[in-house]
């Protein structure tokens, strides 16, 4: 199996990214803005998921709900897959028509689905997407038909608890301006907690100590702005780096691809 190689490739829908990879790098906790549905294609992988640790191997879906920390390691010597990013709108907006005008869900419930007839769906997905076909009729009806499919299942284990309002609060801070500068004691103050226990509470709430979720809103902020065609320097001092060498390196090491090759999909 090839070893670390990521494509980022044309996607004839707009607020939908594509992305193929064949890769032994293990990715350390991130999230996404966007939902995920994928494919893994080879090999094998093990993650942290919204739902505890899973394991997906060839033929089977794997999925990722907007902001939900997870990682992901191969079992072996590497795994291939592909993968779709979805603005979250779309799915909502998708996930309206499915309940006929209800609210539906707001996550994807499983983080890996086997199901052979899902599996076919998705690879036509993927390439009439990333084919450059014009026609928005096959475009339509296979995603409508896809994200009905990933939402359809109910899930088998209760929602998530909810943070509770001083981690909130918290996460609210960083939220409001991830360019600015916090400290714990800052974050204490908010939270009203001690320094410690909003360290902790922060990490069990959300997946990430304080500091990781900062600079998970920063990268954030970056993809977007290189998505917009705003040169890397540019964006890395935009989004809260210290130079392109900074940005480089936590991007390669959340998403496996560069953000020069990033960048190549929307030129």
């Amino acid at each position: 199996m090839a070893k670390n190689q990521f494509r980022m490739l044309r996607s004839a829908l707009r607020g939908v990214e594509a992305v193929e990879a064949e890769t032994h790098h293990s990715f350390a906790r991130h999230t996404h803005e966007q939902f995920g549905i994928g494919l893994i294609f080879a090999g094998a992988q093990r993650s942290l998921s919204g739902r505890g640790m899973v394991e997906a191997e060839a033929g089977e879906i794997i999925t990722v709900n907007p902001n939900e920390v997870h990682d992901g390691a191969p079992i072996g010597e590497g795994r291939s897959w592909r993968i779709l990013y979805f603005d979250p709108a779309i799915v909502t907006d998708l996930q309206r028509e499915i309940g006929e005008g209800g609210a539906g869900r707001s996550e994807i419930p499983h983080p890996v689905i086997r199901n052979p007839e899902i599996a076919v769906r998705f690879e036509t997905l993927f390439r009439v997407v990333t084919g450059g076909v014009a026609d928005a009729l096959p475009h339509e009806e296979l995603l409508l038909q896809l994200v009905a499919d990933v939402m359809r299942e109910r899930a088998e284990q209760e929602d998530r608890t909810a943070a509770p309002a001083s981690i909130r609060a918290a996460r609210d801070l960083i939220d409001s301006d991830p360019l600015a500068v916090v400290s714990l004691a800052d974050l204490s103050r908010e939270s009203g907690l001690s320094r410690f226990q909003v360290l902790r509470g922060f990490a069990k709430a959300t997946g990430l100590t304080p500091h990781a979720y900062l600079v998970q809103a920063r990268i954030h902020i970056a993809r977007r702005l290189i998505a917009q065609g705003m040169p890397l320097a540019e964006a890395a001092f935009a989004s809260g780096f210290a130079d392109q060498s900074h940005m480089t390196r936590v991007f390669t090491r959340k998403y496996g691809l560069s953000p020069r090759l990033y960048a190549s999909a929307f030129l």
